[in-house]
């Protein structure tokens, strides 16, 4: 059947598009807590400007439609899914002439968080470790930063008190006891001790 829609593509004499084929191997990838990655083929030679997805929860009505077009990618990323839920996915193919038929329905299934964490390997880090990372260096460097400011304000400290203590030294009191003594020797009745001149 495949052949006979690329044998129609090819004897269309009057230059209108030609019924799309439905993509081929629709699949699901890189699947996630919160995502999932559909990756789907095309059959050479069909005149194809874009893609339509629908996604939507098995035995929910609520559909989300994606539609890209301009554009030749075979993939696209689904977001904003729920944990441990089941999804259905049909692709289409978008030309200028209109929509191909839907592909096969696609049923997945979210990872659950626990699953999720069981699978990773110890080596593989993700985005939000990272984060966390940043965070956990932010943090340890105020930290940081405040210590070092403390003990710069000790370091300050210390040094003053350095300053008083050196001036109070006990060789400093002895020359200062030593010049007083030497004013008041006998020859200098006045010099140590304040007299009253009564």
């Amino acid at each position: 059947m495949l052949l006979l829609q690329v044998g129609l593509m090819g004897n269309n004499a009057d230059g209108d598009d030609a019924l799309l084929s439905a993509p081929l191997n629709v699949t699901i990838r890189e699947v996630e807590v919160n995502s999932a990655v559909v990756t789907w083929e095309i059959l050479e030679g069909d005149p194809v400007i874009g893609f339509a997805i629908t996604q939507q929860k098995k035995d929910v009505r609520m559909l989300r439609f994606i539609q890209e077009v301009n554009t030749t990618t075979r993939s696209c990323a689904l977001w904003d899914l729920d944990e441990d839920t089941e999804y259905i996915v049909h692709v289409q193919s978008i030309s200028m002439g209109g929509s191909s038929p839907p592909s096969q329905p696609l049923l997945f299934r979210t990872l659950k968080e626990s699953e999720k964490m069981a699978s990773k390997s110890p080596d593989e880090v993700t985005m939000e470790e990272v984060g966390q990372a940043a965070q956990l260096r932010a943090g340890e460097l105020i930290i940081i930063v405040v210590v070092l400011v403390m003990w710069a304000g000790v370091i300050a400290l210390f040094c003053r008190q350095y300053d008083i203590i050196k001036d109070n030294e006990p060789n400093n009191n002895k020359d200062k006891a030593k010049n007083s003594s030497e004013c008041s020797t006998p020859e200098h009745p006045q010099g140590g001790l304040l007299r009253s001149n009564v």
